[in-house]
């Protein structure tokens, strides 16, 4: 199994950083690609950050509340994804 990278996406002109306001999928749960894990909010936009691949949520970095900045690593997914490319 590998580990796939959560990342804050550049989320418009001017926008460094975002507010985690929730957490849809807890560390260890299962998710599917393009699901919705976290919610953020910037003070342009609010949005979900949907899992890059399928797999189990891991070593979530911040917690609702934190402000990550854009490019932060936000969890990890682990997925066997990647031996099967």
């Amino acid at each position: 199994m590998g580990k796939i990278e959560i990342y804050l996406p550049a989320m418009g002109e001017g926008v460094i950083e975002a507010t985690i306001t929730k957490w849809l999928v807890s560390e260890g749960g299962e998710v599917e690609e393009d699901e919705p894990v976290v919610e953020v909010a910037t003070d342009k936009v609010d949005t979900e950050i949907p899992a890059p691949a399928s797999g189990i949520l891991k070593n979530i970095a911040f917690g609702e509340g934190e402000v990550p900045k854009v490019g932060d690593i936000l969890a990890y997914i682990e997925s066997d994804a990647i031996e099967k490319s």
